[in-house]
């Protein structure tokens, strides 16, 4: 047997106790609401989690290229991403599939006939957390340039309620003779 086909019998496994690897980085009271509330519009982080997770699992096996891939890490990446988690919290599920994958199908049964397979799937998987990294420091990035941007505009109303800012009016002539025609 090789080592997808293992991988696909225990699908639904696996996919649970990964699942259960991202869901224990939030808080006791959130991972319980997340686990159990299975509605997609009171518990859409849960749903985009779960459904995300599957997907990833599903291309992976089907040796799916990582751009197809991203699309389904970008969903679970943008949720951390601005929940401010810290990049180790918001990648470190991927590298939690490699130990979900070794308690299923056993350190002994990988370091076999399985060997050859087993270290190209950790390749894989190793390159899809370097695309989560960048995943999330675009999205930090987004939000960065959201927040100052917010910033420069109530600095702006502000300065111009009290009266400090002042439109200059547009002059004409030239300013290297230095002739100014005001009209």
């Amino acid at each position: 047997m090789n080592l997808k086909n293992l991988l696909l019998q225990k699908r639904s496994s696996i996919i649970k106790k990964w699942c259960d690897i991202v869901l224990r980085t939030y808080p006791e009271e959130s991972q319980n609401f997340l686990k159990k509330q299975k509605d997609r519009f009171a518990n859409p982080v849960g749903q985009t989690i779960s459904e995300g997770i599957a997907s990833v699992y599903d291309e992976l096996l089907q040796g799916a290229e990582p751009d197809n891939i991203s699309l389904f890490l970008d969903n679970i990446i943008r949720v951390r991403a601005v929940q401010e988690f810290s990049p180790s919290q918001a990648i470190g599920f991927m590298f939690g599939l490699k130990e979900v994958i070794r308690e299923e199908v056993g350190d002994e049964a990988l370091q076999g006939e399985l060997r050859k397979e087993w270290a190209a799937l950790e390749s894989r998987i190793d390159g899809l957390a370097l695309l989560c990294f960048d995943i999330y420091t675009e999205c930090r990035q987004k939000l960065f340039d959201i927040r100052v941007n917010e910033v420069r505009t109530q600095a702006s109303r502000l300065l111009k309620m009290a009266g400090l800012v002042y439109e200059i009016p547009e002059t004409g002539g030239d300013l290297k003779e230095g002739k100014v025609n005001n009209g």
